[in-house]
């Protein structure tokens, strides 16, 4: 419904979205995850079949969107593992190998995926959602940090790969869901007994992918970050934005992700 304009970018292709669930439920909303192991599970085949994904984590849940052309290359890989189901119509009907078989293409050989540079800043960021019967009391709130709030100036000659703040707002609203990550600075400015996190109310840090805008035709960058950081059992939130990739860590665990990507960077040298 979005009228053309010069001043939109638009990918030239059309997404879908797989909803990972285990024994047939989603996971339970009451606290925030991360990236998961069954997540990882889903990731890690797609790379090695050159599949390109964009990752995005919610309060409630993990989604992972495939291009559209990538789907008979999807069910293939993915349909030793996992039951697969579409919804049509509200229903949910099983997917086999047979429904796309004569859109399968034999996928090439993955390449080695480049390993882009990863930037820590110092910003701590809170995971949270809201009820929507709330959503009224914030929207002015929302509004003005959405459309109305200015990156912070950068000092001259700052290194870009230390930074020591980061402006970054994400908003979802899924099947009725939301999910909001924000720094805590910007959270002072809403009403505390609105929105809702979970029980520890632990503060994120977050690790950025990508020296410039990554685009949509390599694989495995997900893949990169979320496999050395699932066997560790370090529980992450994975937003893929159009132009970078962001993990969100534990707080107290920065020094251990940044070691780990640092080895993963030295690895690949």
């Amino acid at each position: 419904e979005l009228p053309p304009s010069e001043f939109m970018q638009v990918a030239d292709s059309t997404w879908l979205v797989l909803s990972v669930v285990s024994n047939g439920r989603e996971p339970p909303g009451c606290q925030a995850t991360g990236v998961t192991k069954i997540a990882r599970s889903v990731i890690a085949p797609l790379a090695e079949h050159h599949v390109s994904v964009l990752m995005l984590s919610t309060y409630q849940t993990d989604f992972i969107l495939v291009r559209e052309r990538d789907l008979p290359v999807v069910i293939h890989t993915l349909a030793g593992e996992f039951d697969i189901y579409r919804e049509e119509s509200g229903e949910c009907v099983p997917v086999t190998c047979d429904d796309v078989s004569n859109g399968f293409l034999k996928p090439k050989p993955a390449a080695s995926p480049t390993l882009h540079p990863v930037q820590s800043p110092q910003t701590r960021f809170c995971v949270l959602t809201v009820a929507p019967d709330t959503l009224p009391a914030i929207a002015t709130m929302l509004i003005d940090v959405l459309f109305y709030s200015h990156s912070p100036p950068r000092e001259a000659g700052a290194s870009s790969q230390d930074l020591d703040s980061i402006t970054f707002f994400s908003f979802s609203l899924i099947e009725g869901y939301i999910s909001i990550v924000m720094d805590a600075e910007t959270q002072k400015r809403f009403p505390s007994d609105l929105l809702l996190t979970s029980s520890t109310g632990e503060l994120w840090r977050m690790v950025r992918i990508g020296g410039q805008p990554l685009g949509f035709d390599e694989c495995g960058i997900v893949a990169q970050i979320a496999e050395p950081l699932a066997a560790a059992d370090i529980s992450a939130y994975y937003i893929s934005t159009f132009n970078f990739d962001h993990a969100l860590v534990p707080e107290e665990g920065i020094a251990e992700v940044i070691q780990l990507l640092q080895q993963r960077q030295d690895g690949g040298r």
